[in-house]
């Protein structure tokens, strides 16, 4: 689905107040990066350090460390679990956040320890536009 003229595919789960997605791969674990509208708020990302595999995080807390053209911006974790993997090739291509942000541009995957509790914050379907048009209302974010 388009807002704003950015996308936010259907099958993704999304924590609007942080900006970041979740996507449950088929292994079980859970795929996290930062929405079109995260990186439209924040600008382009010159450096994206993710916490090391076995690293528990919690809901809402910091999952990765993003720097900016004139700040460094801790990223929250849409879900609770322990890092099973980092995207290595953001070390080197950092903007890869920006080109491919629902694809190559993941940050981590997690080992979730609360998906049926904690996905309840999360929105998806039909309940993405909406709640998306009115972050980007809150932050005076035009349309492209």
């Amino acid at each position: 689905m388009n807002v704003l003229g950015l996308e936010f595919p259907d099958a993704l789960h999304f924590h609007v107040a942080h900006q970041v997605w979740a996507r449950v791969d088929e292994d079980g674990l859970v795929a996290v990066g930062i929405t079109a509208l995260g990186i439209r708020l924040s600008g382009e990302i010159y450096m994206c350090r993710p916490k090391p595999v076995g690293q528990v995080v919690e809901q809402g807390r910091s999952i990765a460390v993003v720097e900016l053209a004139k700040a460094i911006v801790s990223v929250k974790a849409p879900l609770s679990g322990e890092v099973a993997e980092v995207n290595a090739a953001l070390a080197a291509q950092p903007e890869l956040v920006h080109a491919d942000p629902y694809g190559r541009g993941w940050l981590v995957r997690l080992k979730p320890a609360a998906w049926e509790t904690e996905r309840a914050v999360l929105v998806q379907g039909d309940a993405v536009p909406a709640a998306m048009a009115h972050h980007a209302w809150l932050n005076n974010v035009e349309p492209s």
